[in-house]
């Protein structure tokens, strides 16, 4: 049975592609084109009643939700060692980070990117600037960690979140202050874009920026 990726370039499915690749598991992508609301139409709608993206169809499983989906590709390629052993203080770590993902970071830049949609048309600059400040301090969070503990973010062991982290930094990259400004963060998202795997992710989805 297929494996197949739904998901539009520079989204939140960029993990999940890269994580395909980086783990050599075959799939069909699909690229949804934004502008003409393909993720609103019937055909996806029924696959996916939210209309977001990613969406991967796995042995005849709808899975989404980008952070969960990372860590079930982890899961189920235990050889590529991207997550610690169940049960350890290391897999708690992990579980801590990806939840701080999902539920600190990616919610900022839901306010950032959609400030209307948190407080109103004539809220949206308190609420960009509230946004920005959160994840100004997370990025400050993230880089004294990595100066401590790196230079991954289970030390030495690279591991699905470093993955997850590293998309959302790019999202960064327009902001007034993007999240390779600290020296530390550069340092960490370099090591990961040099994987040959991001280079095919880019190439797949016609990504020019943030190289």
């Amino acid at each position: 049975m297929r494996t197949t990726l739904y998901g539009s370039p520079s989204t939140a499915a960029l993990v999940v592609h890269w994580l395909l690749l980086e783990l050599q598991i075959e799939h069909d992508l699909v690229l949804l084109d934004f502008d003409k609301r393909e993720h609103k139409d019937a055909a996806y709608l029924a696959l996916n009643p939210a209309g977001l993206v990613p969406t991967l169809v796995l042995d005849g499983q709808v899975l989404t939700e980008a952070a969960a989906i990372a860590l079930h590709l982890a899961d189920r390629h235990p050889e590529a060692a991207l997550l610690p052993a169940p049960g350890t203080a290391d897999r708690a770590e992990a579980y801590r980070w990806m939840f701080w993902c999902a539920n600190t970071v990616q919610p900022a830049y839901r306010a950032w990117f959609y400030p209307q949609e948190m407080a109103g048309p004539e809220h949206v600059d308190a609420t960009r600037q509230r946004a920005r400040e959160r994840l100004e301090g997370a990025w400050q969070h993230l880089a004294e960690h990595l100066s401590t503990r790196g230079p991954y973010v289970l030390g030495e062991s690279l591991s699905v979140v470093d993955f997850m982290l590293v998309m959302l930094m790019r999202w960064s990259r327009n902001m007034p202050t993007p999240s390779d400004t600290w020296p530390a963060l550069k340092a960490y998202a370099d090591r990961l874009k040099a994987r040959p795997a991001f280079a095919e992710v880019y190439r797949r989805e016609g990504i020019t920026d943030w190289r």
